[in-house]
């Protein structure tokens, strides 16, 4: 069932009241993790009150879902626009609707979609008069925990992967980090060497410069294992359930990943 606004405004409370403290455990300032809102499944209608509690960054699974919430521009409380992060893995077919709509993609891993994306970009209207070209921010998923469920780079090839992109040229496309899902345990401490994992590629390649000059983002840890996460480095979390309540699955949503 859904949550009501002061239901969400509960959630919250208690979610920042755990990220904070594993923020100060880890001798981190709680500016330096972002909060994404995973909106998945979940109404436009649930999405406004979100923003009405100080929501600034949503994260969705599907990208016709993306377009049916962020397709018009929405305002945060601040006056800045919200963003919209695709987080689940995108066919071929529709990068180009992903590339329209997010302002980041979590999910890319594949030389060919980051190829396509860039041409994506480029071929797409700016954001600026008479400028050509949308810069969009892309993750690269990791499967860090091995898990045949997983979508993501196989662990033993994700340094070749990112090593091939060196020296490339990518104008359209700012590549900000790494992202993981935990193990599927139930227990938080499993997912610490898989974090730990991205934390080390990710500071490898960071350290690089040239196209990897952006790479500071690690998008790992969920409800479950959030303070673990946050204790390896992540500086994105992603959020759901707890902040908005159960999903309805019932509701068809036609559009296959």
């Amino acid at each position: 069932m859904e949550f009501t606004l002061e239901e969400m405004r509960g959630q919250l409370a208690k979610l920042e009241t755990r990220i904070s403290a594993a923020c100060a455990q880890a001798g981190r300032s709680r500016e330096s993790v972002l909060l994404v809102w995973v909106s998945k499944f979940h109404p436009a209608e649930a999405v406004e009150n979100a923003i009405a509690l100080g929501a600034k960054v949503f994260g969705e699974n599907r990208v016709q879902e993306a377009e049916s919430k962020f397709s018009e521009r929405r305002v945060a409380l601040d006056g800045s626009t919200v963003q919209c992060h695709v987080i689940g893995p995108v066919q071929s077919n529709k990068l180009k609707k992903a590339a329209i709509v997010a302002d980041c993609i979590h999910s890319i891993a594949s030389m060919e979609a980051v190829e396509k994306l860039e041409k994506v970009c480029a071929a797409l209207p700016g954001e600026k008069v008479a400028a050509s070209g949308k810069t969009l921010e892309i993750l690269f998923q990791v499967n860090a925990g091995e898990e045949e469920t997983k979508s993501g780079l196989d662990i033993a090839r994700a340094d070749e992967f990112l090593a091939a992109l060196e020296g490339r040229n990518f104008p359209h496309l700012k590549f900000r980090g790494l992202m993981t899902i935990g193990k599927n345990t139930g227990v938080a401490e499993d997912s610490r060497e898989c974090f730990a994992f991205l934390r080390n590629l990710q500071q490898k390649y960071l350290a690089k410069g040239g196209v990897f000059a952006n790479f500071d983002q690690l998008s790992m840890g969920m409800t479950g294992d959030l303070e673990v996460a946050i204790e390896e480095g992540s500086t994105m979390i992603r959020v759901g359930t707890a902040l908005f309540g159960e999903r309805d699955y019932s509701k068809p949503v036609n559009d296959p990943v």
